[in-house]
């Protein structure tokens, strides 16, 4: 269980995560994390919030977003507002560690998903771009779907994709979440 203070880090896409507040901190309300990513990082995909705002306020270093279609570079004392359903990513378009604090509202289930891609790529169980292969991910996705889907995919086509996985899923091993060989917390 993820507690403020707890730091986490990815070491295929560069990111390492302090919570500085999370769900059960805020009553559900909100997780508060602050982010640094390597220079060369980036978030492990696009991907969409279907009920959930991000606010992401730039300390240190430049950021690149994708944010529904439009690309913008952010420095030092930027705020860039993801509202929910739109597609997005970030990425370190600098030279020097990027450093950011970004709000999550409502929690929802997203300090799980954190954990659980950050912990599978620690034990070398994701491609190079950070994700698990395609079955796990489906075990993930089917059990955080309110807190993550694909852009472009429809969410009833995804719902379908990952409901058929899960008999393979389930065969494999694969769950909903991923205890770490390693720990990840550091």
């Amino acid at each position: 269980m993820i507690r403020a203070g707890d730091s986490i880090h990815n070491p295929v896409t560069g990111e390492r995560i302090v919570f500085r507040q999370t769900s059960a901190d805020t009553n559900g309300e909100a997780v508060v994390i602050e982010t640094f990513v390597e220079p060369d990082g980036f978030v492990a995909a696009a991907h969409v919030h279907p009920s959930q705002e991000e606010r992401f306020q730039v300390l240190r270093g430049t950021v690149g977003f994708k944010i529904g279609g439009k690309k913008q570079i952010a420095g030092p004392g930027t705020r860039v507002t993801v509202p929910a359903g739109t597609a997005h990513k970030f990425w370190n378009a600098g030279d020097e560690t990027a450093q950011f604090v970004c709000e999550i509202r409502p929690a929802l289930q997203f300090e799980s998903l954190i954990e659980t891609m950050f912990s599978l790529a620690a034990d070398g169980k994701t491609n190079r771009k950070g994700m698990p292969n395609p079955v796990r991910m489906a075990a993930i996705a089917r059990a955080h779907r309110d807190v993550i889907r694909l852009p472009l995919i429809p969410a009833w086509l995804q719902d379908i994709a990952t409901l058929s996985a899960m008999p393979l899923a389930r065969l494999a091993g694969y769950g909903a979440a991923y205890q770490p060989v390693k720990p990840v917390l550091v």
